[in-house]
């Protein structure tokens, strides 16, 4: 746990947050800056600032997130009809917390280049 990661307090509990899922390894919870109807942050309990900084072995973790994200589509009625996953690395890309997170969006029809 990183002391000053909002990511990881919320994983402790110390910051309230509308929880969607969680397990031991991982914890998803609603975006509070939803970018669409349906928006989940899927965060790794373990502090990863960002994707440059995983480590061989990590592998599965990121596996992990991605398909705990599409059983979440999947349990709220958007598997169907498509979500978008994001992962944002560092300030150029938009990434503003800096522990890892997947962006889970649904809800709302995608447009492409992402912006």
């Amino acid at each position: 746990m990183a002391d000053d990661c909002l990511f990881c307090k919320i994983a402790n509990g110390d910051v309230p947050a509308t929880i969607v899922h969680e397990d031991d390894q991982v914890l998803a919870f609603e975006d509070i800056s939803a970018q669409a109807p349906f928006h989940v942050l899927v965060i790794p309990r373990r502090h990863i600032s960002t994707l440059n900084d995983l480590q061989d072995g990590d592998e599965t973790l990121v596996g992990t997130l991605i398909a705990t994200a599409a059983r979440i589509a999947k349990e709220h009625g958007h598997a169907q009809d498509g979500y978008r996953t994001v992962f944002n690395c560092n300030r150029g890309a938009g990434q503003t917390v800096f522990h890892i997170h997947l962006h889970l969006l649904a809800g709302r029809n995608m447009t492409w280049p992402p912006g």
